[in-house]
């Protein structure tokens, strides 16, 4: 028997239950009610001039020659990115096409003669031992590519090194992020140095998690040089202030200075951290963006840890992102770990866990950058023009824009001799400063905003990376291609500010 459809009859006294949402009964969700440690969080490398630079480009986007800006094209010289849109530094050929066949391994049959054939026998193997990149990896990376990193390492410093000490990494700063939310073991007394001026990312993660940044000046007069004198007055200065010191990070070649460590004093800075306890971070990302490597040569910490025979517990971290390769946006780096304790780099493995594993591509990348082409196999003598061009465009560019900001009225320039930046210092006069101090910035965070206004030019403030007390800064990239149009600007601008404020 059919039943019929059953009716529902809605009663005319029926109300849905009522809900008082006040204030008191709803908690609210506001940036006071946030982690106090994330609102502390300062990163002046995307910070107030990256975000206004992006209005700016949006507006020239959508409104051409009618946005009334005096510029028609933003130039993002406030970070160092060398593949971003307007700049001239292409992806090296052999890495791509590597990458392009584990993205899609079905290429090597589909267009077997457009790929080199050592191209092809890199990507088979790679794929034997991953399979395909939307899987999963190790948490500590891939097995292979940290034995192919460990190969690297020893070949470079003549010692050796174990892939089980090698972790795989979102870029080199999740490793940085990693080891400092270790170290800082007790919140507002924990500290690392850090040199200054410093690469805002240990500041910026300092403050994450809760640690006391403990400076130490480099020497300007010398060309940024690091002085283990300074390093000691911060240390003790430190313990004096009851902060407890952790580690030491030393960033060779610098950033933003580009300044290179001599042989001496990576010994006395060794040696510095086995009397006090330290463990000695290396950040070692620009290690081939040498120009005047023959006059400033790269030695690695590992090396010099190794020559010594030294105890002292060491962390080294390498990147994609710098040097000829620039692949920023693949997030592919790693560290090695030398002098560490097996339970301590099991506490690593734990936290590197939580996060599954780095990407896939960067960790292909990694295996790029540590095993390039050979002299004698196919894709060599495109990738040797290739990378020749860019350690000669990169060097070329950095003295001729060192030299022409020297001859600034009021600007001082190290021509820097590693890394991707210039980090002239700026004298500005006391009409500078008080409109900057009305105007509620830094001076040389007004002084850059102008520029900004006026050129379309982005740059960070020294008062991002630190300076001594009086004296004004900005980090600017040498990876703008047209170097006379962009220097011309710069020096354009720099006359009419001072001209306007003397």
């Amino acid at each position: 028997m059919i039943q019929a459809p059953v009716r529902f009859r809605f009663l005319s006294s029926f109300h849905p239950p009522a809900h008082s949402w006040t204030r008191t009964t709803m908690r609210s969700l506001t940036v006071d009610s946030l982690n106090p440690a994330v609102r502390n969080v300062q990163y002046a490398v995307r910070g107030e001039l990256a975000i206004k630079a992006e209005e700016y480009r949006v507006v020239l986007k959508e409104k051409g020659q009618d946005s009334g800006l005096p510029f028609d094209r933003v130039i993002s010289s406030n970070i160092g990115n060398p593949q971003q849109k307007g700049l001239d530094q292409p992806p090296i050929t052999f890495n791509r096409q590597v990458a392009a066949l584990m993205e899609w391994p079905q290429l090597m049959q589909l267009a077997p003669n457009a790929f080199p054939q050592d191209v092809i026998a890199r990507a088979k193997e790679l794929y034997d031992e991953i399979g395909s990149i939307g899987a999963y990896s190790h948490s500590q990376g891939v097995p292979l590519i940290r034995q192919n990193v460990a190969k690297f390492i020893q070949e470079r410093d003549g010692h050796p090194s174990s892939p089980d000490n090698i972790f795989l990494t979102g870029g080199a700063s999740a490793g940085v992020s990693l080891l400092i939310s270790l170290l800082i073991s007790e919140q507002h007394k924990s500290g690392v140095l850090i040199p200054i001026p410093q690469y805002p990312l240990y500041t910026a993660t300092l403050a994450q998690f809760s640690g006391v940044p403990i400076p130490y000046h480099l020497d300007e007069a010398h060309e940024w040089s690091t002085s283990i004198d300074e390093i000691k007055a911060a240390l003790k200065k430190a313990k004096e202030d009851g902060v407890d010191p952790k580690a030491l990070v030393i960033i060779n070649p610098g950033n933003p200075t580009g300044a290179l460590l001599k042989d001496e004093t990576q010994r006395e800075v060794v040696n510095l951290c086995a009397e006090h306890g330290l463990v000695l971070l290396a950040d070692e990302v620009y290690q081939s963006n040498l120009h005047r490597a023959a006059e400033y040569p790269f030695t690695s910490f590992k090396k010099v840890v190794c020559d010594l025979g030294s105890p002292v517990p060491l962390v080294s971290f390498h990147s994609i992102s710098k040097g000829v390769t620039g692949e920023c946006g693949r997030r592919g780096g790693y560290f090695e770990c030398h002098n560490i304790p097996d339970d301590v780099r099991a506490m690593m493995y734990k936290m590197v866990s939580v996060g599954l594993c780095p990407p896939l591509q960067g960790q292909i990348g990694v295996d790029s950058l540590v095993r390039p082409p050979k002299e004698g196999d196919e894709s060599y003598a495109l990738w040797k023009e290739e990378t020749t061009r860019i350690h000669k465009v990169l060097a070329q560019r950095t003295k001729l824009m060192a030299g022409r900001l020297n001859n600034l009225p009021g600007v001082s320039c190290v021509d820097s001799p590693g890394a991707l930046y210039l980090y002239p210092k700026i004298t500005l006069s006391e009409k500078v400063i008080a409109a900057a101090q009305t105007a509620g910035k830094e001076p040389d965070a007004f002084y850059a905003l102008a520029l900004l206004d006026a050129t379309g030019i982005c740059v960070v403030p020294g008062s991002g990376f630190g300076q001594k007390e009086g004296e004004y800064h900005y980090r600017l990239t040498c990876l703008c291609p047209g170097v006379d149009e962009y220097v011309g600007k710069l020096e354009k601008f720099h006359r009419e500010f001072c001209a306007k404020y003397q």
